[in-house]
């Protein structure tokens, strides 16, 4: 067999090839230095990345029979990857900020998994309890949450389990 024949069989199965070091090697190389380093700005890419190959994982596994009559499906998909996977596209950021965070995260959408904190305003928007400090701030002033905060602390009651004791500088639970 000569270089030029082994160069066709290489280009011919390139997706085959590619695919593995490009969508589960590098990324779990990289997902380890992540968790290493104390940035969570690369332990977010990593688990974004992750969610995201788990969907396209699951999507996959759902239509494989539809799947497996698109000839170009193995190209289409090491192409997503290089884009999701490569620092210099951050695509991974950009899919799930721009698809999957809205999905599960606004509650403007239907969502099983969402709790709502608030309640309704005049204008009918969830109020959640960043959205619900920022405005009793507002009208009571910086302090007036600061004593409603300190005031819930020391209302708070220790909570024990019989197989342990959780500790903070202050208190029991």
């Amino acid at each position: 067999m000569g270089l030029g024949e082994f160069l066709k069989v290489l280009l011919a199965n390139f997706d085959v090839l590619a695919g593995p070091v490009l969508a589960l090697a590098y990324p779990l190389y990289a997902s380890i230095q992540a968790i290493e380093t104390k940035s969570p700005v690369d332990d977010q890419q990593w688990l974004t990345y992750w969610v995201l190959y788990s969907m396209i994982t699951l999507f996959e596994l759902t239509f494989a029979k539809l799947i497996h009559w698109l000839p170009f499906w193995s190209y289409a998909k090491l192409i997503a990857t290089c884009w999701l996977v490569l620092p210099c596209f951050n695509g991974a950021a950009y899919v799930y900020e721009h698809y999957v965070r809205p999905m599960f995260v606004n509650p403007r959408t239907v969502n099983v998994w969402y709790v709502p904190w608030g309640k309704k305003d005049g204008l009918h928007k969830d109020e959640d309890i960043l959205t619900a400090a920022e405005k009793y701030i507002a009208e009571n002033g910086p302090q007036a949450f600061e004593k409603l905060v300190n005031r819930a602390h020391k209302e708070t009651k220790p909570r024990q389990s019989s197989n342990y004791t959780l500790f903070d500088e202050d208190h029991v639970y």
